[in-house]
């Protein structure tokens, strides 16, 4: 999974001084500890996050500023990062780089506490994350927008769920097989020696290809073949179906989504989450990639 998200769309304001090009930098960090905090700080009054070190070790270090009462708040929690690097080492020294934070007025505050969450990470240097590459996939067969991806889901865990019962008489575990062609139809299908069931959406949108964007001229690229071959022309993948429940819910972001198929290879996501406060800004985008299972 890949993404590039807008500042905005995270944080109400931020902060990123690095001496590093473009004014980056780069952390590798564990996912459950983020998912803990990010949990800690639903409902909370505030939030702001920093990185910094706490004896020698980096770390995202999490001040969440929450209350004692059950009662809401009515307001949504402000993220502000503060992030910093000087020269060779992206900390710096910490006295200088980081201001002391004044918790003074939220202290005072009746039914008010204070919750520290840190998060250890390491800093990457750029050369590092140049060798941070995703898979290459040839060019796709089939490109086309999926229906609403909870819509996809109810159904995808429903075939799940059977494949789950069929699979406790069956040494091996049947496959969600999800296909489409470039006449606008996806289908989604679960097949063994008992059941054979399937789900079909039409009249889909296969978006055009941006000639800009192709090393070689539309006519030539897959996609178009599989086109001129017609409706009958499909490109499969076959996936887990747990794992493949939970890419699809990022569609609890409402987003737009682009599913690219390479035939019996892999099926790759972009996920286009607008900007909902901002209609003139460039949508965010989440990319999966999701290897196919072999026959």
């Amino acid at each position: 999974m890949a993404s590039s998200l807008a500042m905005d769309l995270i944080f109400e304001g931020y902060h990123i001084q690095s001496a590093e090009s473009h004014n980056t930098i780069n952390l590798e960090l564990p996912l459950q500890p983020l998912q803990r905090a990010l949990k800690s700080a639903l409902n909370s009054i505030s939030a702001s996050l920093r990185l910094t070190k706490k004896e020698g070790i980096p770390v995202l270090s999490m001040t969440i500023t929450t209350t004692t009462s059950h009662a809401s708040t009515g307001s949504a929690a402000a993220v502000a990062a503060r992030m910093a690097s000087v020269d060779e080492d992206p900390f710096g020294d910490a006295a200088d780089v980081f201001e002391p934070e004044h918790l003074e007025t939220s202290l005072r505050r009746e039914h008010e506490k204070i919750i520290t969450q840190d998060i250890p990470v390491r800093v990457l240097h750029p050369e590092s994350v140049e060798t941070i590459m995703q898979p290459k996939v040839r060019e796709p067969d089939v490109h086309i927008q999926l229906p609403p991806l909870l819509q996809l889901k109810a159904i995808s865990d429903r075939f799940t769920k059977l494949a789950m019962t069929e699979s406790a008489t069956h040494s091996k575990a049947p496959k969600l097989e999800i296909s489409a062609n470039m006449h606008g139809s996806l289908r989604l299908r679960i097949a063994t020696e008992t059941v054979d069931i399937g789900s079909v959406w039409s009249d889909l949108d296969n978006p055009e290809l941006d000639p800009a964007q192709l090393e070689h001229p539309v006519e030539d690229h897959p996609s178009t073949k599989f086109r001129e071959e017609g409706p009958d022309r499909w490109a499969t993948v076959r996936v887990d179906g747990k794992d493949w429940s939970r890419v699809l819910s990022i569609g609890r972001l409402e987003g737009r989504v682009i599913a690219c198929f390479a035939h019996d290879h892999a099926l790759i996501l972009y996920v286009y989450v607008p900007h909902h406060e901002d209609a003139a800004a460039e949508d965010s985008v989440v990319t999966y990639y999701v290897q196919s299972y072999s026959t």
